[in-house]
């Protein structure tokens, strides 16, 4: 196979989770692009259809499904519905994340909300959908350098934004690091491979002025992310051109955790 051909995703199927947020968006981009068709699920149909819709007037086969990733009957449901459009699944894309907002800290009833979606949900998901992710597969992690470091203090100097209101998510995607291990070894007497992305902080509309320069001065390459940077390396996970790379993790970051 020529190295360029092994990037093509197309006559696969991809389930991405969580593909209307800040990640998802562009994710969804790369995989439809790549050739996938690609099944996009959360609990907001709505914006999912409207992201999906936008995609097929492209040409792109994208389509848009249910999916409360705290509910089990809700995951069973997926898998049961992506198998009877389908058959099988190719690509998983681990993306759903929940940051419920906090009363206060700790406030017990958000750390439970976190807690189903970001680690119940999540291993539930991805060991249901294991069930028709097709001999070859790929299991895509989306972690965040958050699950690799520390808190960094000095990235919130000059604003009001308090570095310990999430504290919980920095637990689940420490946790992310090595359940990637334990599907990478599960999976792959199956020849299933998982690897988890670790993405650094994206840049948005609305953020103060100095977070912004402070978290660029922290990486190597002197800027956040952008609404691209995912793109090349969740095609090489999903893709053949990663066939004997599993149970990694992989900074994508500007250098963030390299200093």
């Amino acid at each position: 196979m020529n190295v360029i051909d092994s990037f093509s995703l197309k006559g696969k199927v991809a389930l991405l989770t969580g593909g209307a947020g800040l990640y998802g968006q562009q994710l969804v981009r790369a995989l439809a692009e790549a050739g996938a068709t690609t099944y996009l699920a959360s609990r907001h149909v709505e914006a999912l259809e409207e992201l999906a819709a936008a995609h097929r007037a492209q040409g792109q086969d994208v389509q848009a499904l249910r999916l409360d990733q705290a509910d089990e009957r809700s995951i069973l449901a997926l898998r049961d519905e992506v198998a009877k459009r389908s058959g099988h699944l190719d690509i998983l894309v681990n993306n759903a994340v929940a940051r419920p907002p906090r009363k206060d800290f700790p406030d017990a009833a958000a750390l439970a909300e976190s807690m189903a979606v970001n680690a119940t949900g999540l291993i539930l998901l991805t060991q249901t959908l294991g069930e028709i992710i097709a001999d070859g597969g790929s299991i895509i992690n989306i972690g965040s350098i958050m699950g690799l470091v520390g808190v960094e203090p000095l990235n919130y100097r000059g604003t009001d934004m308090k570095s310990w209101a999430f504290s919980d998510y920095f637990f689940h995607k420490g946790g992310m690091v090595n359940i990637t291990r334990f599907w990478a070894s599960h999976y792959g007497q199956r020849g299933v491979r998982c690897n988890c992305l670790h993405p650094g902080g994206l840049q948005t509309p609305g953020q103060p002025e100095a977070f912004v320069r402070n978290y660029s001065e922290r990486t190597c390459l002197g800027r956040m992310a952008n609404d691209s940077d995912l793109m090349g390396a969740v095609v090489f996970l999903a893709s053949d051109a990663s066939r004997y790379v599993t149970g990694t993790n992989i900074p994508v970051d500007g250098g963030y955790t390299a200093k």
